[in-house]
């Protein structure tokens, strides 16, 4: 992840993309897993009430340029 992910910029306004810790202030950001927040700085952890939603994982194609042979 950067940094510049973190932010974004709607007018005249800085909007922050991610929460942070109640514990160590502004600048240090909650890491989203899926059914918790955490701080790796002090390790604060708050748990979720309904787990992220996960996307589904997509079957892999062949990969292109390889053939199979056949004896």
């Amino acid at each position: 992840m950067q940094k510049r992910e973190l932010y974004t910029i709607e007018g005249e306004k800085l909007v922050r993309a991610r929460r942070t810790c109640p514990r160590c202030g502004a600048g240090v950001y909650l890491a989203e897993h899926a059914d918790r927040f955490s701080c790796g700085k002090c390790g604060y952890t708050e748990i979720r009430k309904e787990p992220k939603q996960e996307k589904p994982k997509t079957e892999k194609a062949p990969a292109a340029g390889k053939k199979k042979t056949q004896k």
